[in-house]
């Protein structure tokens, strides 16, 4: 059966599935698409104010909230975010929301925003690098992970889930129109990550 992101990751915290606690091997095999290299990037210069699209069960925050002052993650599966809360309580100044977005709403601005393995549900690409340009700083980044597979389909168990899958050609060209600058490119096993900076007033 089809169904859309938010009841898919709903059902996937129903069935005890958590990647904050997958072995060692399978947190390797993540780390394809947003390992240490792209960590670095989104900490390197310490940033104050740190936004993530996707945060889901707080993967990536646990390695990146501890060093922002602020820490925002947006997530569209209600129960992904009551895990999150569990798993980041720890940790100050962090704020979690769950909210699709593209209708999310907030006058804060971000010394950082990133995101990885969230775009290829986003149909509206170029909708939302505009939204991320628009709450950066200037001289805030933009670190971005897409997948570079191209399958339209998302397959698990009895379930599927329409994917919009991501080009880095394209990809490169809405960050562009979006007036920010690409610094990095980076191609891995797994992934095509971008690093881009916001070096003008939009």
């Amino acid at each position: 059966m089809f169904c859309d992101a938010k009841t898919h990751y709903d059902l996937l915290i129903d069935e005890g599935d958590d990647p904050v606690f997958d072995a060692p091997s399978l947190r390797a095999y993540m780390d394809g698409w947003d390992g240490a290299f792209f960590v670095e990037r989104v900490i390197q210069e310490k940033p104050q104010t740190v936004l993530e699209i996707g945060v889901g069960t707080g993967r990536l925050a646990l390695r990146i909230a501890p060093v922002c002052a602020r820490f925002y993650g947006v997530d569209i599966s209600p129960k992904t975010v009551v895990r999150a809360k569990d798993n980041l309580r720890a940790i100050q100044s962090v704020t979690l929301l769950c909210a699709d977005f593209l209708e999310w709403e907030t006058e804060e601005k971000f010394d950082a925003v990133y995101s990885s393995l969230t775009f290829f549900h986003i149909q509206d690409k170029e909708r939302a690098v505009r939204k991320v340009a628009n709450l950066l700083r200037l001289g805030g980044r933009f670190v971005l992970s897409i997948d570079k597979a191209h399958g339209d389909i998302l397959e698990l168990s009895s379930r599927k889930v329409r994917l919009y899958p991501d080009t880095p050609t394209q990809m490169q060209a809405y960050l562009q129109n979006a007036g920010l600058t690409v610094l990095e490119k980076t191609e891995t096993e797994r992934a095509h990550i971008f690093v881009s900076e916001k070096q003008r007033d939009l």
